[in-house]
């Protein structure tokens, strides 16, 4: 297992456990984001947040988080030069802390249908804030998107998912599983598992699956050339959210 760097503790970590590391909350942080505090006015706000590209911005007072406000918010005051503090006597407070994981993010922006979304370390204190064009910057990068292969779409009953059994069945074929997702629905006993393999000539694959009894509900073959084509239009999504 290859070392590559130390921690605080002067223990070497592996390539492994930097990737884990980076995908937590702490490395997520955007730059440049600045929150604003209860003194501030309303119009303020509004223009820290067409600065920034978002529509939610952390209220923050000597580093300690008072709450996330959102431009709805503002605009509904009856004077949005008023300050925070005059208009607004509590507000909602989503965050995450800096040892979550990405998904936790995902989870958690997602449930609070918000643009921004503050991070606090372990005294609570606000650490900086993880925006929605980070968030698809992390996401780009963890789902391989730049990497040719294939996607297979199995469709299996909750109780029937081994992923231990998938994985085995896809390596047998000399191939890797590079990404990995599970959706289910609570009112359904079905599973839905996409898998995006390595490699582009699946069939030997597919005929396995079909022997094991799998359903299989979609395949996608994705050559350099499409590859390039999605890279494409992942950089000029990135391009138009930061104009």
């Amino acid at each position: 297992m290859d070392e590559v760097r130390e921690n605080n503790n002067n223990r070497v970590l592996t390539k492994d456990e930097l990737k884990r590391n980076k995908m937590k909350a702490k490395n997520m942080i955007a730059d440049g984001v600045l929150p604003i505090c209860s003194g501030d006015k309303g119009s303020e706000a509004l223009i820290s947040m067409d600065e920034n590209k978002i529509s939610h911005i952390p209220v923050v007072d000597d580093g300690e988080y008072k709450g996330l406000i959102s431009e709805v918010d503002i605009y509904n005051l009856r004077d949005i030069d008023s300050t925070i503090g005059e208009g607004f006597a509590t507000l909602n407070k989503p965050s995450i802390f800096e040892h979550e994981h990405f998904f936790e993010v995902i989870k958690t922006m997602s449930l609070a249908k918000i643009t921004s979304l503050p991070v606090l370390d372990s005294d609570n204190m606000y650490s900086g804030t993880i925006t929605m064009n980070k968030l698809l910057e992390y996401l780009a990068e963890f789902s391989v998107i730049e990497q040719p292969g294939s996607i297979i779409v199995l469709e299996l009953n909750h109780t029937d998912y081994v992923l231990s059994q998938i994985a085995q069945i896809v390596e047998s074929h000399d191939a890797k599983i590079l990404s990995l997702f599970i959706t289910s629905k609570s009112e359904s006993t079905k599973t839905e598992v996409t898998l995006k393999v390595n490699r582009t000539d699946i069939e030997p694959v597919i005929q396995t699956f079909n022997r094991y009894d799998y359903t299989i509900k979609e395949t996608y073959t994705e050559d350099q050339d499409s590859m390039e084509n999605i890279k494409d239009r992942y950089d000029s999504l990135m391009n138009y959210l930061n104009i």
